[in-house]
């Protein structure tokens, strides 16, 4: 389903900022099935499952145009992909994070999210390298995090991607979709 929110490009709070991610949406079933999962762990954060290709950045309103047609641009040059999800990896203990781990497309993400990446708009200094998952508990208790961690170790998801979702962030409404970039060959 293709989105284009027509809206206020204003920043939430009128300011002259805005909160921007990147991501791949997990389909259904499987993204509500990881969205409850990770909403049951009493997870702070849970959002809906996803695999970002770029965290939350912050960025001057004035840029969001040329950040669209930046991401138009890098979607058009890329083609579908299958992405297939199994199993479940950690990033403890570094961070306290239990995802579901990719398995096939990473080399697609690494790809798509170091050409986002290249746009001056977007370029900032991340605390570690890019690593495509679905984040399923987050900054909760470790007997939580080691439940997730077991519980999903035989998840499984194939599916196709054709296209990534653009994102912002209000301060009213946590993060909601913006517009969806479709992958060149994508129907």
């Amino acid at each position: 389903m293709a989105r284009n929110v027509a809206g206020s490009d204003a920043a939430p709070d009128g300011g002259d900022t805005i909160q921007i991610g990147i991501a791949v949406d997990v389909p259904e079933p499987w993204g509500g099935q990881l969205t409850r999962r990770r909403i049951s762990a009493g997870d702070p954060q849970a959002v809906p499952a996803h695999v970002t290709l770029l965290g939350p950045t912050e960025i001057p309103v004035r840029a969001l145009p040329a950040v669209e047609e930046h991401l138009a641009r890098v979607a058009a040059t890329h083609l579908p992909f299958t992405l297939h999800l199994r199993g479940t990896g950690t990033f403890r203990p570094v961070t306290q994070v239990v995802f579901v781990a990719v398995a096939a497309g990473i080399s697609e993400c690494e790809l798509l999210a170091a050409a986002i990446n290249s746009a001056p708009e977007l370029g900032r200094e991340t605390r570690f390298p890019y690593h495509p998952h679905v984040t399923v508990a987050q900054d909760v208790p470790p007997e939580v995090l080691d439940k997730a961690y077991e519980d999903l170790a035989d998840f499984s998801a194939l599916f196709e991607v054709e296209a990534f979702t653009l994102f912002s962030h209000s301060g009213a409404t946590r993060w909601q979709p913006r517009r969806d970039f479709r992958l060149g060959g994508a129907r």
